[in-house]
Formats: C-alpha cells, structure tokens, sequence
C-alpha cells in the first residue's frame, strides 16, 4: 500500500508532495483508497462532502468505531502527515481478520478531504463541514490562488457541491473516532522513564487552540530607483517588523507564531510594493495566551504602520479553540496499550488534526507514531518502518479493544 501511494502527487524537483484538494493528484489517491476498500469486500461511500468511508459491517447499526485520516498535503509535504493514518488503517483491519477478532460494532475507515486546506486556506473543510463547523455559504466563498471557488473545483473533479453541509445523522452512527498520525515533534524520541530510547507509540490528551490570521498591509506602489527614502510608503518594512515581533512574542510566551506564506503586489523586483498580505499561524498551550500573543502581534503591525504610512488589516481565518480529547476514551486507549506493563506516552500536541474537529461531535482519540527528527510539512518527515509497524499493532490492539467481543 505504501509503495503504492509514494508517487501519487510526488515534486520530481523537490521530492515533497503537492496533493492538493479536487486536484488530479486528489483524485487518485481517493482512487486509491475506493480500491483498498474493495479489494477487502468493505462498502465504499462517498458523503455529501466528498469524505470518502469504508464500511466493515452495517453502517446503519451504530456505535461504530471509525479509524483513519487524510490524504492531501501541504506545498511540498512529506510522505507520512496522513497518508500513514490511512495506510495503518487498513494495514490494522488486516491484523485483525489474521487474529480471528469478531467486530460486534460496525468498523469503518475514512478519508477527510481537504484536511491540509493547501488550496483554498482553510485547514479540515471535510471534517469542518460535517460537523456544522463550516457552513455552506462559508465554504462556498472559499477560493484558491486562481480564483477558483471550492464548489467550482468540486464541480470539475466530477462531484456535486449542491449538498455540501452539516451531516448530523451521520456522525450520530459514530460511536468512537480515533485516528492515527505520525508525530510532529519528537516528544516521543526522547528518552523517558522506563523507555530510555523512547517510544514507538504514543497517545494524544488535547491539541492546542489555534488559528491562521491574514495580515494585510497596504502602502503605495511607487519606482525603487527614483523614490526617495523620506517618500516611501513601503509595506515591506511593515511586514517585516511584524514577522520580527512574532517571533519575540512566541519566545517571550511559550506560544508559536509563524509567517510562512507570503503574496506581495505589483511583485516587482524594481517596484515599492502596494500590499503586502501575509498569514500568521499561531498557536499556544491556552487560549489566553494565544489571544495574548496575536493582539501583541497586531499592536506592533500597526504600530509600525503609522511610522510607516501603512494601512494595517487583520483578518481571523480560522481559529480552533483547546480540545481536551474524551478522557474515557483516552485513557482506554492507554490501558489497552499498557497491558504489559510499560506506561504508553500521553502527550498534548500543537498541530490540528480531524479528531479534533470531530471532537465536538463524537468521542474522538489519537494515537502518534514516532518521528525521530521532529520534522513534518517537509520532504524531510519520516518514520522508522518498525516504528510504523508498531503503529499497526497499537490500532489493531485498540480497534480490537472497542469493536470487538
């Protein structure tokens, strides 16, 4: 299955993937997903909002347990951020029919589309519209770098936006999601009581609150070469001195903030420019922080803007508060992968994942398998093939622990 999936949406110059939402490079990894569903003789579905679900048992029945992740990628992502959740998935299921377990609740595996939100800025549109989180008319603004609208892209991979939206009665079937993920960061690399060279496995207690806010600074466009210093309405020195007071902002906090992407107008080499319109991605332990940290952030943007003659406007995006994972639910996944006596991680985590929207729905978990670099959103993300293994059987051991008699 891995090897199948490796050169699906793969940069030969950069050997990241680019598989970006409704894209063709989408379009085959769900392709791919529809025949591992059934080549094992599970119900393949695709719902109202183009997630796609593989069915052991009936769907009808409720109290399901649900396992899986994400496909598509961040620019120039890594192999692992998803795609190890979906493969594990189906590897787990596998386990299972060789160990004989009979499922007494309904299994399933899913695919959230658009989890990365690479092509139109909004990360978990799958996940988010089904929850009620995204609404309709939301996400039917929502565009790429083109201009192209989220349904005009659904439309020209073949599916029907018309339905997108809340699926409650779906969700209702769910008795418990949990998904698995490589790490992104190297808590479980490190050494630790009773595991001096770390752990394989570890289980998440909560993600931290967090958001992406759109920065736009609007200045003059004028020629570099005849402008005087004194004249200059430049929104890049806005902009940098806000990337500068992020980063101090974080150190001073414990928070992360971070600039990475960028677009400027006219985009000239000799020109000032125009506007300069940069998206922060913040996050922190606490909300107050993570308030406390972008209001900073903003103070010193406009601050900056009046010395410099710049318009200063800052946008909220998305923003996803704390999730405190079911603590039932989590702490059964720690004893079913305790049993032999070695305590099992429990680790917070900074990045967002679909558990975590789902989290206000149904009883949700997560399992990380681990990252010895602590790389991720890189070409340079990788994990250790015993080490994803051992992610199998940790799944098979908890899907066996929930669904089965």
């Amino acid at each position: 299955m891995w090897a199948e999936l490796l050169p699906i949406g793969r940069s030969s110059a950069t050997g990241g993937y680019r598989r970006y939402a409704w894209t063709g490079a989408d379009a085959d990894c769900r392709a791919w997903f529809r025949a591992q569903a059934e080549s094992r003789g599970l119900a393949y579905e695709l719902d109202r909002n183009g997630n796609q679900w593989a069915w052991l048992g009936d769907p009808e029945a409720g109290n399901a347990v649900v396992t899986g992740s994400h496909l598509d990628s961040v620019p120039d992502g890594g192999a692992f951020d998803g795609p190890l959740g979906v493969v594990s998935s189906f590897a787990a299921l596998d386990e299972l029919r060789a160990r004989g377990a009979q499922p007494d609740r309904p299994l399933a595996i899913t695919n959230f589309g658009d989890e990365e939100g690479a092509r139109f800025g909004l990360a978990c549109v799958g996940s988010r519209l089904a929850a009620g989180q995204l609404t309709p008319e939301r996400a039917h603004e929502l565009r790429d770098a083109d201009g192209v609208s989220l349904p005009q892209a659904m439309e020209h991979a073949g599916y029907d936006p018309a339905g997108i939206g809340p699926d409650p009665e779906r969700l209702a079937r769910i008795g418990a999601f949990v998904e698995l993920h490589v790490e992104q960061g190297r808590a479980l690399a490190l050494p630790s009581d009773g595991a001096p060279d770390g752990s394989p496995v570890g289980v998440a207690s909560a993600i931290w609150p967090h958001g992406r806010w759109r920065f736009d600074f609007r200045g003059e466009a004028n020629h570099a070469g005849t402008t005087r210093i004194e004249d200059r309405r430049d929104p890049m020195l806005t902009y940098a001195e806000t990337v500068l007071a992020a980063r101090a902002a974080a150190v001073r906090t414990g928070a992360l903030a971070t600039f990475g992407k960028v677009a400027v107008e006219p985009n000239g080499v000799n020109a000032i420019a125009s506007l300069v319109r940069g998206w922060l991605d913040s996050r922190a332990p606490d909300e107050g922080t993570l308030d406390a940290v972008v209001g900073e952030i903003e103070r010193a943007a406009t601050g900056r803007g009046a010395r410099d003659g710049v318009a200063v406007d800052v946008t909220r995006e998305s923003f996803t508060p704390v999730v405190e994972f079911e603590h039932g639910l989590r702490d059964k996944l720690a004893a079913l992968l305790g049993r032999d006596g070695t305590p099992v991680p429990v680790l917070p985590t900074g990045a967002g994942h679909d558990a975590g929207i789902l989290s206000a729905s149904v009883p949700t978990a997560m399992l990380f398998v681990r990252n010895p670099t602590g790389v991720s959103h890189s070409p340079a993300e990788t994990a250790a093939e015993d080490d994803c293994l051992a992610g199998v059987s940790a799944l098979a051991d908890v899907l066996e622990g929930l669904a089965c008699r």
